[in-house]
């Protein structure tokens, strides 16, 4: 029986990446996302490059919002006997997704600006997990949180960087509870990783030459990079390997 695989943030970037990993694998991969469109185009194009695997499951949720994030469960409890892997990779800088000015309105748009970033780095994960625990395979399950370099050094303005390091203490908190299930909890925690839509068009040629220069490998990350990571700590020969924090970023952070 193939491995089933749910992956937030499963339509671009990191998140593609680790689902088309899974898929050449041979597992049931599940990709949610907020846009109907992406999320059902991103599993089409894995279908289409993987036949040999199951057809990928695209479900449309804002996983920020209880009532869709119950819908998803339901839907997996209904498909699924258990879930084997869930990678948590929705997320993104607020600040970066919106028009300019969205949040320049003083002490409003500070407070909007923070809970925006908490609502789709921290809440998803934190929603998708409390809710497909239970259905995790034990033993023998898998979470894995997508952090990010952030969560260390900050990114600039607080909040997006805040967030992400809000799933650090909540990951070792979930390996010590589930542990006994024999159920291993990690962190992935990106640096600079190129082809996402993180940035966008925003990054200049001297600011993408600056995370370059701070690697010791000297260059970008890629998102085949983390979902190669992730498909480790998902294996069965990281099955000792739990409560732990991977950081993927060519040395451009470290001794943490």
């Amino acid at each position: 029986m193939a491995q089933v695989v749910v992956i937030s943030g499963g339509g671009t970037g990191i998140g593609l990446a680790t689902a088309r990993t899974f898929a050449g694998r041979g597992a049931q991969v599940v990709m949610v996302g907020r846009r109907k469109s992406v999320i059902e185009a991103s599993a089409a194009s894995i279908a289409a490059e993987q036949p040999h695997a199951p057809a990928p499951l695209a479900i449309t949720a804002d996983l920020a919002e209880v009532e869709q994030v119950e819908a998803t469960r339901m839907t997996l409890e209904q498909r699924f006997a258990a879930v084997d892997v869930l990678v948590n990779a929705a997320g993104g800088h607020v600040a970066r997704r919106a028009p300019t000015n969205t949040y320049d309105d003083g002490l409003a748009g500070v407070a909007r600006r923070w809970t925006d970033n908490f609502r789709i780095n921290t809440l998803t994960a934190v929603l998708l997990t409390e809710a497909l625990m239970p259905r995790l395979r034990a033993p023998g399950g898998r979470i894995i949180f997508v952090s990010s370099i952030a969560a260390y050094r900050g990114s600039g303005e607080g909040s997006y960087g805040a967030a992400k390091a809000a799933l650090h203490p909540y990951s070792a908190d979930l390996a010590k509870r589930l542990g006994p299930r024999g159920i291993t909890v990690n962190v992935v925690a990106p640096g600079y990783v190129a082809d996402t839509e993180f940035f966008g068009a925003a990054m200049s040629e001297a600011q993408l030459k600056s995370r370059i220069d701070e690697t010791m490998n000297g260059r970008a990350g890629t998102p085949d990079d983390i979902a190669a990571t992730i498909g480790w700590l998902a294996s069965a020969e990281a099955v000792h390997v739990t409560a732990q924090i991977v950081q993927v970023n060519g040395g451009a952070e470290r001794g943490h």
